[in-house]
């Protein structure tokens, strides 16, 4: 799969601190999502495909990636 992401309007969650260390997430062409590391905007973006985005959302909602201390 090749998405063109030359044009793509990154953002942070507005649960970011400010800080460089965040994701940074892309609305993309056919429902992809775009997902970078906001130290490094010019390097490797992972592209999900809209199946796989909601099936990660749905985990994250659910708690599936909590951290336990």
């Amino acid at each position: 799969m090749s998405i063109d992401l030359s044009g793509a309007k990154w953002f942070k969650s507005s649960h970011s601190s400010g800080s460089q260390e965040c994701v940074e997430v892309a609305w993309l062409d056919g429902g992809h999502v775009g997902v970078r590391d906001s130290k490094n905007p010019a390097g490797p973006a992972l592209v999900f495909d809209p199946s796989a985005w909601d099936g990660f959302a749905t985990d994250i909602a659910g708690g599936e990636f909590t951290q336990v201390a």
